[in-house]
């Protein structure tokens, strides 16, 4: 029987993973080839192997410098989103209040509200921050997502053994030590896994970039992407190959932080 299982689940997931992974080929293959022999055979293995798409994009377009800005951008955001999202659900556990409750709800409201339509008041408001065009702008705008971080957070608090918070404040530890020494390393794997998430998200977001910059040495790997379609005419191998650079790094990440995603979310206590 768990053998009919085994197989029938590789008769299914066979065809759906080459499906699902139809458009990365066609992407990487294309990259190899000429703007006519794209054209000509787009699925196609290319005759020969052509490397002149790389080398002309490292020499046409300033991907060190937007790497250091996404990098920037993607690390302070994610270290923001963090210290605000686990002090305030640390707050929350501590002072369970009704004034906290509702305080709690008033940020669920504000989750589900589509972030695209807050663009405007909040292009407005950098503006009067003389944020407008600065990667800090974009680090303020990214720290809203310390909400998700927030509610992440405060599940997992809610499973870990307060008799040992209780111990330490006997002993006479103040709240900032039973954050940082106690909570904060019991709390570990769920921060690994909402800093996963935001990262993804961050470092492949076009729209906020897109809004809140315009200077071009301060554009994201993302942005640099989009400025390689032209208006009339797109070299498309050379964008293409654009667009697998700026995959690789989050390819790698994901390889290495995929393990975490699943094991913070579905980790509920403390062992051992």
């Amino acid at each position: 029987m768990r053998k009919r299982r085994s197989a029938l689940t590789s008769v299914v997931m066979i065809p759906v993973a080459c499906l699902v992974g139809l458009p990365l080929y066609y992407i990487l293959v294309n990259t190899f080839k000429t703007q006519q022999e794209m054209t000509t055979s787009p699925l196609s293995l290319p005759h020969t192997l052509f490397v002149d798409n790389y080398t002309n994009v490292f020499h046409t377009v300033p991907l060190l410098q937007s790497f250091s800005n996404t990098l920037f951008v993607t690390a302070a955001s994610i270290l923001v989103m963090l210290f605000i999202g686990s002090t305030a659900a640390f707050g929350m556990i501590m002072r369970a209040t009704k004034f906290n409750t509702w305080f709690g709800v008033a940020l669920m409201l504000g989750f589900i509200i589509p972030g695209q339509s807050t663009l405007i008041p909040l292009y407005r408001m950098l503006v009067q921050l003389n944020l407008i065009d600065t990667l800090s702008g974009l680090v303020v705008l990214y720290s809203a997502g310390s909400i998700f971080c927030y509610f992440l957070i405060l599940g997992y608090m809610r499973t870990l053994p307060f008799e040992i918070i209780e111990a330490a404040r006997i002993d006479g530890a103040s709240v900032g030590q039973i954050y940082w020494r106690i909570v904060l390393p019991l709390i570990r794997p769920i921060l690994v896994t909402v800093g996963v998430f935001q990262t993804m998200w961050i470092w492949n977001d076009f729209i906020t970039p897109n809004v809140f910059l315009s200077s071009p040495e301060k554009r994201t790997l993302v942005l640099q992407v989009y400025t390689a379609v032209g208006e009339f005419t797109t070299d498309w191998p050379a964008f293409m190959t654009l667009s697998v650079i700026v995959l690789i790094p989050m390819v790698i990440f994901f390889i290495f932080a995929q393990r975490h995603i699943v094991s913070g979310l579905l980790a509920g206590g403390v062992k051992g």
